[in-house]
């Protein structure tokens, strides 16, 4: 339950950004032994988008970041602070949130990253949620941004289908009427299953020491245990937090959860007997972009009128770590929207 004496907190702001660049099942098709059939029946995802050229992680977030200002109404001079909740960044430092800090003119704001996979944008929100409860600060910028496809073995079909590239971000801020619209947040992580999805950082040992040999850095999955994880894992997290906000899966309006696979999507969505209705998913159009996934989702719900003002969401994001989390808010952000 929350503490009256904290300062309450709002989402502002939404926005998103994707690559312009499509790719269809059909094209993958062209590179591996797959098929649009195979693809869509198994994973739900029928196109990504990708980047190219001169698309990086950080240019996807600085999209994504200033569409969510706008969705605000703020200018960037009144952030605080700026998280990127990121696994793939463009360089291991400067950190993401830094270059996107200068890219929008942030200069009031601090910055850093965080990495928790697809869970990020979950963390993200906790981490702004408390500092701004805690009066430290009362405007936050949190970006999930993830660009997979330079990661991925593009010859093994049961990685490659799943991906693609996107940023999300969200504006969270001191509630003006002092209605606090955070009702939970609950986060969790099992380092002990971390092996089951990873992507190695390899550096080279100095040649003085001994020789080094090339070793690819790319997605490594064990979609099975994934899978079991998923199922086990969140639909457990999701009662816990209602149940910390004094609710039950009977006051649920929406769940909108990480875009990984609509056969989980789908298991979780019958562990809590929710209707399919009740679950927003754009999983068909953009396949799994991590920790960006939930903004991206959602916006797409918001801009297709499909969530009343006032609704009752739990955002759930699991994956690499293990790590997995829910938010349990309000919203009420739809009429701030600066189109």
């Amino acid at each position: 339950m929350i503490n009256e004496n904290l300062v309450p907190v709002t989402i502002a702001g939404i926005g998103m950004y994707v690559p312009e660049t499509v790719i269809k099942n059909e094209d993958i098709a062209k590179i591996v032994d797959t098929n649009d059939d195979w693809i869509s029946s198994r994973t739900g995802i029928q196109e990504r988008r990708v980047v190219s050229g001169n698309e990086t992680a950080v240019s996807l977030g600085v999209n994504a970041a200033k569409d969510a200002l706008a969705y605000a109404g703020i200018s960037s001079e009144q952030i605080d602070l700026v998280i990127c909740a990121t696994s793939m960044p463009d360089n291991l430092y400067p950190s993401s949130a830094c270059e996107i800090q200068a890219a929008i003119g942030a200069q009031n704001a601090a910055a850093f990253d965080i990495s928790a996979a697809c869970s990020g944008l979950i963390y993200g929100l906790f981490v702004a949620k408390n500092f701004i409860m805690s009066g430290t600060y009362e405007t936050v910028l949190v970006v999930g941004v993830d660009v997979h496809s330079r990661f991925l073995d593009w010859t093994d079909r049961t990685t490659c289908v799943l991906f693609g590239d996107g940023a999300g971000a969200f504006v969270v801020k001191k509630s003006d009427d002092g209605i606090n619209d955070f009702l939970s947040v609950d986060i969790h992580a099992d380092g002990t299953k971390g092996k089951e999805l990873k992507i190695p950082l390899y550096g080279k040992n100095c040649p003085l020491v001994e020789p080094n040999d090339e070793k690819k850095q790319i997605v490594n999955m064990n979609g099975k245990e994934i899978y079991k994880f998923a199922v086990s894992y969140v639909p457990e997290s999701i009662l816990n937090s209602l149940s910390l906000a004094e609710l039950t899966i009977d006051d649920l309006d929406f769940l909108v959860p990480h875009q990984a696979n609509m056969r989980i999507i789908s298991a979780i969505k019958d562990r809590l007997k929710l209707n399919t209705d009740q679950v927003i998913s754009n999983l068909e159009k953009y396949g799994n972009t991590s920790t960006a996934s939930i903004p991206i989702a959602l916006l797409d719900a918001l801009d297709n009128n499909r969530i009343p003002d006032s609704s009752l969401l739990a955002l759930c994001g699991f994956g690499a770590g293990l790590t997995w989390g829910t938010a349990v808010i309000r919203w009420r952000a739809k009429d701030q929207r600066k189109l």
